[in-house]
């Protein structure tokens, strides 16, 4: 039997009769129900609900989309993604706000016939590998088509929890060629002990400051040890203090995340240390650029000479800048916190802060 929360008419967005495509919110609503097709789209194919038992068209059709492609992962043939066209985009509406497509994909489906590939690049993510997959070229594909095609101002990036990361990493390898594409991202996991679930602003600090000097020594030392000669340890530490992450400074992505969601929460104290950091000068700021650029995880891992345990490279989560939006409401539980379902409900207290990468 299909859930409730499948069904558009059960628990879609009654409140949102007209869209108003300058309004933010709206925007927020419209995201989060086409990543919710996606989901959908998948559960009819496993269940073979056709035709009129087809639960999934409702959630774009209701907004004047149509689903004119679907992304399907070539080990499991599972439906991740999807590409919408706004169904008459008439030449009045042309400013208004409105996407001609938007490129939407789903997060871990924990049903039989996904699970276990879902977990296999929920996985990659925590290795910082999920570049390295064939779903996330299949995706990667998908959106420079319709950059080439159309234009990055034509069309939206859009995804939830796995779906949000593959929509995170496609934006901005986009953004570092200088391409920015409006991104609305829901709840994107951030790889990191849940520190943001600690209640002592000061402990935390605490925390996050060692975190970022163990970081950028462990960067520093792995990046001496694999050169030999002093000039070019110079021209190393020249690069180390150089800073990659400017060229998407200028990217700012909708980042939506929920503090009961130990999964995203991070994302909160990842921006407020940076500031914190910045403040304190004495080099602490260029110590934070540095931290950034490096997973912890894979950097300890290599200085134990684990090869190849995690990769040590740009973490996924790491974005200079972005628009958080975070969704202060009390959850009932993880699964609520979690959910795509509170992004487009309309009583949800939603705080935005916008922090600006220099």
């Amino acid at each position: 039997m299909a859930s409730d929360r499948e069904e558009f008419n059960l628990c879609g967005p009654s409140h949102l009769t007209t869209v108003d495509w300058a309004n933010e919110d709206h925007q927020r609503c419209v995201a989060a129900c086409l990543v919710q097709g996606i989901y959908i789209v998948e559960r009819d194919r496993q269940l073979n609900r056709e035709g009129s038992e087809a639960l999934a068209p409702p959630w774009w059709e209701s907004f004047n989309f149509k689903l004119i492609r679907h992304l399907k992962d070539d080990a499991d043939f599972s439906i991740f993604g999807g590409i919408y066209e706004y169904k008459s985009l008439q030449p009045e509406t042309v400013d208004s706000g409105v996407p001609r497509y938007v490129i939407a994909f789903r997060g871990t489906l924990t049903k039989a016939d996904s699970i276990t590939r879902d977990i296999e690049l929920d996985i990659h993510i925590i290795r910082n590998g999920l570049h390295r997959t064939s779903r996330f070229e299949i995706a990667m594909q998908a959106v420079r088509s319709m950059a080439d095609s159309v234009g990055a101002s034509s069309f939206w990036l859009t995804g939830h929890s796995l779906g949000a990361a593959m929509a995170l990493l496609a934006g901005k390898t986009m953004a570092k060629t200088g391409i920015y594409i409006k991104s609305l991202l829901f709840n994107p996991p951030y790889v990191s002990p849940p520190i943001e679930r600690i209640a002592n602003e000061r402990v935390r600090h605490g925390i996050r400051f060692a975190g970022s000097l163990i970081t950028a020594g462990l960067a520093l030392s792995r990046t001496l040890k694999q050169t030999q000669q002093p000039q070019q340890q110079q021209l190393q530490l020249q690069n180390l203090t150089e800073d990659p992450l400017e060229a998407l400074s200028s990217w700012l992505p909708n980042v939506h995340v929920n503090p009961g969601d130990h999964l995203c929460s991070e994302y909160i104290g990842f921006f407020e240390h940076r500031g914190t950091m910045e403040q304190i000068g004495y080099g602490a700021g260029i110590v934070e650029r540095m931290a950034m650029q490096h997973s912890l995880g894979g950097l300890l891992m290599d200085a134990m000479g684990v090869s190849n345990a995690v990769e040590v490279e740009e973490p996924v989560h790491v974005i200079p800048s972005a628009n958080l939006i975070v969704n202060k409401t009390n959850s009932e539980d993880y699964k609520d916190a979690h959910g795509i379902h509170q992004w487009w409900r309309d009583d949800q207290d939603l705080v935005s802060h916008i922090y600006m990468y220099k």
